[in-house]
């Protein structure tokens, strides 16, 4: 799996860096097929920076939250809460799918 996280409007420290790191590798123990994680920090408003994750996976459109917080880290903490929940609806649906029993045309249940 590959993991990028870049800036805009400013630099982020080493620390908070490997902590975004830290945090957005624990996404894929929700959803199995993911391939990608790309992080982006806007820096430009200090006071509020922005934080915005996409998750790319396999057979499946990207899945994608953003949030603004008071730092970086509680966007962070935000957007991770977000996707968490995308990924294991995406994935209950996934297998809810195929664990309904079949039906013939005339909408009866085949044993």
């Amino acid at each position: 799996m590959k993991i990028s996280v870049s800036s805009k409007h400013g630099q982020l420290s080493d620390s908070i860096h490997q902590t975004i790191e830290q945090k957005v590798t624990k996404l894929p123990k929700y959803f199995d097929r993911t391939t990608a994680i790309n992080v982006i920090v806007d820096l430009e408003n200090t006071d509020n920076p922005k934080v915005e994750l996409v998750v790319s996976a396999e057979e499946t459109d990207d899945f994608f939250a953003s949030n603004t917080g008071s730092n970086v880290l509680t966007a962070l903490d935000g957007c991770v809460s977000k996707l968490e929940r995308q990924l294991r609806k995406h994935k209950e649906k996934l297998t809810n799918h195929r664990s309904r029993p079949a039906r013939d045309e005339t909408g009866d249940i085949n044993p």
